[in-house]
Protein backbone atom coordinates (compact mmCIF):
# COMPACT_ATOMS: atom_id res chain seq x y z
CA UNK A 1 0.00 0.00 0.00
CA UNK A 2 1.15 3.70 -0.76
CA UNK A 3 2.89 5.35 2.24
CA UNK A 4 1.57 9.42 1.68
CA UNK A 5 4.00 11.40 3.80
CA UNK A 6 2.28 14.92 5.19
CA UNK A 7 4.82 16.65 3.41
CA UNK A 8 6.85 16.78 0.77
CA UNK A 9 10.60 18.05 -0.66
CA UNK A 10 8.47 21.57 -1.83
CA UNK A 11 9.84 24.92 -2.64
CA UNK A 12 8.56 26.62 0.49
CA UNK A 13 7.03 26.45 3.55
CA UNK A 14 3.53 26.89 2.51
CA UNK A 15 3.97 24.02 0.18
CA UNK A 16 5.23 21.62 2.81
CA UNK A 17 2.24 23.48 5.44
CA UNK A 18 -0.14 22.32 3.00
CA UNK A 19 0.53 18.53 2.38
CA UNK A 20 1.29 18.61 -1.14
CA UNK A 21 4.49 17.04 -2.58
CA UNK A 22 6.89 17.50 -5.09
CA UNK A 23 7.26 15.45 -7.98
CA UNK A 24 10.97 13.91 -6.60
CA UNK A 25 8.94 12.92 -3.69
CA UNK A 26 6.16 11.01 -5.38
CA UNK A 27 8.88 9.44 -7.42
CA UNK A 28 10.64 7.85 -3.99
CA UNK A 29 6.99 6.98 -2.69
CA UNK A 30 6.03 5.26 -5.42
CA UNK A 31 9.07 3.34 -5.72
CA UNK A 32 8.31 0.95 -2.86
CA UNK A 33 5.67 -0.59 -5.04
CA UNK A 34 6.25 0.83 -8.38
CA UNK A 35 10.88 0.45 -8.55
CA UNK A 36 10.54 1.20 -12.51
CA UNK A 37 8.42 4.27 -12.38
CA UNK A 38 10.13 7.52 -13.56
CA UNK A 39 9.83 10.94 -13.37
CA UNK A 40 8.89 10.75 -17.15
CA UNK A 41 6.52 8.25 -16.11
CA UNK A 42 4.59 10.61 -13.96
CA UNK A 43 4.61 13.48 -16.58
CA UNK A 44 3.16 11.12 -19.38
CA UNK A 45 0.59 10.27 -17.07
CA UNK A 46 -0.18 13.82 -16.51
CA UNK A 47 -0.14 14.36 -20.38
CA UNK A 48 -2.58 11.86 -20.63
CA UNK A 49 -4.89 13.60 -18.10
CA UNK A 50 -4.82 10.64 -15.42
CA UNK A 51 -4.09 13.35 -12.84
CA UNK A 52 -3.86 16.55 -13.02
CA UNK A 53 -1.55 18.21 -9.86
CA UNK A 54 -1.75 22.04 -8.70
CA UNK A 55 1.07 24.38 -10.11
CA UNK A 56 2.56 26.82 -8.16
CA UNK A 57 2.75 30.57 -9.71
CA UNK A 58 6.66 29.20 -10.91
CA UNK A 59 5.09 26.19 -12.47
CA UNK A 60 6.36 23.44 -10.39
CA UNK A 61 3.78 20.59 -10.09
CA UNK A 62 2.59 20.15 -6.22
CA UNK A 63 0.89 16.53 -5.81
CA UNK A 64 -1.94 16.07 -2.91
CA UNK A 65 -2.38 12.33 -1.27
CA UNK A 66 -5.45 11.63 -3.62
CA UNK A 67 -3.01 12.40 -6.64
CA UNK A 68 -0.21 10.08 -5.57
CA UNK A 69 -3.14 7.36 -4.88
CA UNK A 70 -4.21 7.55 -7.81
CA UNK A 71 -1.41 6.64 -9.75
CA UNK A 72 -0.98 3.92 -7.56
CA UNK A 73 -4.45 2.74 -9.03
CA UNK A 74 -3.08 3.98 -12.27
CA UNK A 75 0.24 1.97 -12.47
CA UNK A 76 -1.35 -1.04 -10.58
CA UNK A 77 -3.82 -1.45 -13.15
CA UNK A 78 -0.87 -1.27 -15.60
CA UNK A 79 1.02 -3.86 -13.98
CA UNK A 80 -1.46 -6.47 -13.06
CA UNK A 81 -4.15 -5.83 -16.03
CA UNK A 82 -2.53 -4.15 -18.91
CA UNK A 83 -5.40 -2.06 -18.88
CA UNK A 84 -5.12 0.74 -21.92
CA UNK A 85 -4.83 3.93 -20.22
CA UNK A 86 -8.51 5.19 -21.80
CA UNK A 87 -10.12 2.08 -19.75
CA UNK A 88 -7.71 3.18 -16.81
CA UNK A 89 -9.74 6.59 -17.31
CA UNK A 90 -12.75 5.21 -17.16
CA UNK A 91 -12.12 3.01 -14.52
CA UNK A 92 -11.11 6.01 -12.44
CA UNK A 93 -13.75 8.09 -12.92
CA UNK A 94 -16.40 5.13 -11.93
CA UNK A 95 -14.62 5.06 -8.64
CA UNK A 96 -14.78 8.27 -8.09
CA UNK A 97 -18.48 8.28 -8.77
CA UNK A 98 -18.45 5.89 -5.90
CA UNK A 99 -19.63 3.07 -8.60
CA UNK A 100 -18.58 -0.48 -8.08
CA UNK A 101 -15.69 -1.19 -10.64
CA UNK A 102 -14.82 -4.86 -11.62
CA UNK A 103 -11.59 -5.35 -13.53
CA UNK A 104 -10.72 -8.11 -16.08
CA UNK A 105 -7.94 -10.23 -12.99
CA UNK A 106 -5.84 -11.55 -15.32
CA UNK A 107 -2.63 -10.30 -15.18
CA UNK A 108 -1.00 -10.95 -12.07
CA UNK A 109 2.99 -10.69 -11.94
CA UNK A 110 4.90 -13.92 -11.12
CA UNK A 111 8.42 -13.73 -12.56
CA UNK A 112 7.77 -12.13 -15.61
CA UNK A 113 4.61 -13.87 -17.09
CA UNK A 114 1.19 -13.18 -16.17
CA UNK A 115 -0.67 -15.49 -14.37
CA UNK A 116 -5.17 -15.68 -14.64
CA UNK A 117 -6.67 -14.63 -11.24
CA UNK A 118 -9.87 -16.57 -10.93
CA UNK A 119 -12.67 -14.00 -10.06
CA UNK A 120 -16.83 -14.09 -10.12
CA UNK A 121 -18.27 -13.40 -13.38
CA UNK A 122 -17.46 -13.64 -16.95
CA UNK A 123 -13.66 -12.59 -16.86
CA UNK A 124 -13.19 -15.73 -14.24
CA UNK A 125 -13.61 -18.16 -17.69
CA UNK A 126 -15.19 -16.53 -21.04
CA UNK A 127 -16.06 -13.30 -21.43
CA UNK A 128 -18.55 -12.16 -24.08
CA UNK A 129 -17.55 -10.03 -27.50
CA UNK A 130 -19.16 -6.73 -26.00
CA UNK A 131 -17.12 -7.23 -22.99
CA UNK A 132 -13.83 -7.86 -24.85
CA UNK A 133 -14.24 -4.49 -26.46
CA UNK A 134 -15.16 -2.47 -23.21
CA UNK A 135 -12.08 -3.89 -21.55
CA UNK A 136 -9.61 -3.58 -24.05
CA UNK A 137 -10.75 -0.33 -25.17
CA UNK A 138 -10.72 -1.37 -28.85
CA UNK A 139 -13.49 -1.32 -31.37
CA UNK A 140 -15.12 -3.41 -33.74
CA UNK A 141 -12.58 -2.72 -36.64
CA UNK A 142 -9.68 -3.27 -34.27
CA UNK A 143 -11.16 -6.57 -33.31
CA UNK A 144 -11.68 -8.23 -36.08
CA UNK A 145 -8.23 -6.82 -38.11
CA UNK A 146 -6.94 -8.53 -34.61
CA UNK A 147 -8.56 -12.20 -35.36
CA UNK A 148 -7.68 -12.01 -39.60
CA UNK A 149 -4.12 -12.28 -38.28
CA UNK A 150 -5.10 -14.89 -35.54
CA UNK A 151 -3.95 -13.00 -32.52
CA UNK A 152 -7.75 -13.25 -31.14
CA UNK A 153 -9.53 -16.32 -31.92
CA UNK A 154 -13.34 -17.05 -30.41
CA UNK A 155 -14.33 -19.95 -29.10
CA UNK A 156 -16.97 -22.28 -30.76
CA UNK A 157 -19.97 -20.93 -29.15
CA UNK A 158 -18.68 -17.39 -30.14
CA UNK A 159 -17.48 -16.05 -26.77
CA UNK A 160 -13.61 -15.55 -25.89
CA UNK A 161 -11.61 -16.92 -23.02
CA UNK A 162 -10.48 -14.36 -20.51
CA UNK A 163 -6.84 -14.14 -21.60
CA UNK A 164 -8.09 -12.80 -24.88
CA UNK A 165 -8.59 -9.53 -22.67
CA UNK A 166 -5.21 -9.59 -22.04
CA UNK A 167 -4.26 -10.33 -25.55
CA UNK A 168 -6.18 -7.48 -26.75
CA UNK A 169 -4.94 -4.84 -24.60
CA UNK A 170 -1.08 -5.89 -24.73
CA UNK A 171 -1.84 -5.49 -28.73
CA UNK A 172 -3.05 -2.60 -28.49
CA UNK A 173 -0.28 -1.07 -25.74
CA UNK A 174 2.43 -2.40 -28.85
CA UNK A 175 0.10 -0.24 -31.70
CA UNK A 176 0.90 2.47 -29.97
CA UNK A 177 4.62 2.16 -30.43
CA UNK A 178 4.19 1.60 -34.24
CA UNK A 179 3.85 -1.93 -34.56
CA UNK A 180 0.98 -3.51 -35.99
CA UNK A 181 -0.95 -6.44 -35.92
CA UNK A 182 0.58 -8.01 -38.93
CA UNK A 183 4.28 -7.46 -37.69
CA UNK A 184 2.76 -9.69 -34.75
CA UNK A 185 2.38 -12.85 -36.39
CA UNK A 186 5.69 -13.81 -35.99
CA UNK A 187 4.94 -14.09 -32.51
CA UNK A 188 2.17 -15.80 -32.69
CA UNK A 189 3.35 -18.41 -34.97
CA UNK A 190 6.33 -18.71 -32.41
CA UNK A 191 3.77 -19.06 -29.33
CA UNK A 192 1.64 -22.13 -31.36
CA UNK A 193 4.71 -23.42 -32.02
CA UNK A 194 5.91 -23.79 -28.65
CA UNK A 195 2.31 -24.67 -27.49
CA UNK A 196 2.39 -27.52 -29.60
CA UNK A 197 6.03 -28.80 -28.05
CA UNK A 198 3.97 -28.71 -24.83
CA UNK A 199 1.50 -30.51 -26.04
CA UNK A 200 3.55 -33.04 -27.30
CA UNK A 201 5.59 -33.32 -23.96
CA UNK A 202 2.16 -33.92 -21.70
CA UNK A 203 -0.12 -35.68 -24.49
CA UNK A 204 0.46 -39.32 -23.55
CA UNK A 205 -0.62 -38.53 -20.00
CA UNK A 206 -3.65 -36.80 -21.14
CA UNK A 207 -4.39 -39.79 -22.85
CA UNK A 208 -4.64 -42.18 -19.83
CA UNK A 209 -7.58 -43.63 -18.26
CA UNK A 210 -6.07 -42.67 -14.55
CA UNK A 211 -7.78 -39.50 -13.67
CA UNK A 212 -4.77 -38.54 -11.33
CA UNK A 213 -2.42 -39.06 -14.32
CA UNK A 214 -4.46 -36.87 -16.65
CA UNK A 215 -4.94 -34.56 -13.55
CA UNK A 216 -0.88 -34.75 -13.48
CA UNK A 217 -0.91 -33.45 -17.01
CA UNK A 218 -2.42 -30.18 -16.67
CA UNK A 219 -0.61 -29.48 -13.63
CA UNK A 220 2.43 -30.24 -16.12
CA UNK A 221 1.10 -28.34 -18.56
CA UNK A 222 1.04 -24.93 -16.60
CA UNK A 223 4.28 -25.63 -15.61
CA UNK A 224 5.83 -25.85 -18.81
CA UNK A 225 3.91 -23.12 -19.80
CA UNK A 226 5.38 -20.94 -17.09
CA UNK A 227 9.05 -22.44 -18.46
CA UNK A 228 8.66 -21.87 -21.79
CA UNK A 229 7.42 -18.34 -21.01
CA UNK A 230 10.38 -17.41 -18.92
CA UNK A 231 12.61 -18.65 -21.29
CA UNK A 232 11.12 -16.72 -24.30
CA UNK A 233 11.46 -13.50 -22.23
CA UNK A 234 15.01 -14.23 -21.18
CA UNK A 235 15.62 -14.63 -24.71
CA UNK A 236 14.56 -11.55 -25.51
CA UNK A 237 16.52 -9.35 -23.34
CA UNK A 238 19.56 -11.19 -24.28
CA UNK A 239 18.58 -10.32 -28.02
CA UNK A 240 17.98 -7.06 -27.04
CA UNK A 241 20.80 -6.92 -24.46
CA UNK A 242 18.33 -5.29 -21.96
CA UNK A 243 17.44 -5.74 -18.86
CA UNK A 244 13.68 -5.53 -18.09
CA UNK A 245 11.90 -4.80 -14.82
Amino acid sequence: MLQTPSGGAGHGTAAADSGLMSIGTVLNVLREEFPEVTISKIRFLESEGLIEPQRTPSGYRKFSAGDVERLGHVLRMQRDHYLPLKVIREHLDAMERGEEVRLPALGRQRDGEAVPEQTDGPTAARIGRAELLAAAGIDERQLAEWEAYGLITALADGVYDAEAVTVAALVAELGRFGIEPRHLRLMKAAADREAGLVDQVVAPLRRHRNPQTRALAEARTKELAGLTMRLHAALVRTALGVRLP
